[in-house]
């Protein structure tokens, strides 16, 4: 019988698969990297699209902020613009109407007559000139109103505009001035009292007059923002 210390042990196959097996499992690359999530279009899908067979967007339908600004700056152009137009029309309706009722202010050949008097061809003269000036603004605020863009560039339509609202109101209101101190003078003799009709027509020419300064100034104010605007923003209108 032999010992033990001369017996040789030799290991069995079932051994070595063992040691095979543990040291691919220990050699084996164990890092997990995350799956990356499913695409937007295929997570949200509109039923209505769907519905249609239309192929759902993968982005909402939401319009940017720089389209919703500009809408918002448009209707709020088109409204300052609006205003302006009323100011126009009824400076051109005082205006045009008092040169009209001056003109017409004549009552015979014995009456005085409006050409007679240096205040009163003053006071025609720069009426029709206020009405001829507002008749061009409101053609030029329809223009822009309708097109969304002024008829000169923005920079000398709003001087234009600015400049000459200014030099207009002044001369009309040294004209109406120049009127009523004319009529308060014929007033304290006898031409209106045989003349009373050419004395009262004269009045309401001159009151028309002041009425078109009063909405020629609104105007100007409206055309001084505008100024300022531009200066600042770089832009005639500012949200």
């Amino acid at each position: 019988m032999q010992t033990l210390e001369n017996q040789t042990f030799f290991p069995s196959d079932k051994v070595f698969s063992h040691l095979f097996f543990f040291s691919r499992l220990f050699s084996h690359d164990f890092s997990f990297s995350p799956s990356p999530p499913p695409p937007l279009s295929t997570t949200m899908r509109s039923p209505q699209s769907l519905r249609n067979g239309d192929t759902a967007s993968p982005h909402p339908r939401i319009p940017p902020p720089h389209h919703f600004h500009s809408t918002v700056s448009a209707q709020k152009l088109r409204r300052f613009n609006t205003v302006i137009l009323i100011f126009r029309l009824a400076s051109f309706c005082f205006s045009l109407a008092a040169s009209v009722f001056m003109l017409t202010n004549s009552r015979g050949s014995n009456s005085p007559r409006w050409y007679d008097f240096d205040a009163f061809r003053f006071v025609v003269v720069a009426n029709g000139i206020v009405a001829l000036y507002s008749l061009f603004e409101m053609a030029a605020s329809v223009w822009e109103i309708s097109k969304g863009a002024t008829v000169f560039p923005e920079i000398l339509q709003v001087w234009f505009d600015f400049g000459h609202d200014q030099v207009f109101a002044y001369l009309l209101l040294s004209a109406d001035a120049a009127g009523t101190a004319l009529a308060r003078t014929l007033r304290q003799t006898n031409t209106c009292t045989s003349e009373k009709a050419f004395c009262v027509q004269t009045d309401i020419a001159i009151a028309l007059g002041y009425g078109g300064f009063l909405f020629l100034g609104f105007s100007s104010l409206l055309s001084g923002f505008r100024v300022v605007c531009y200066i600042i923003n770089g832009s005639r209108f500012h949200i």
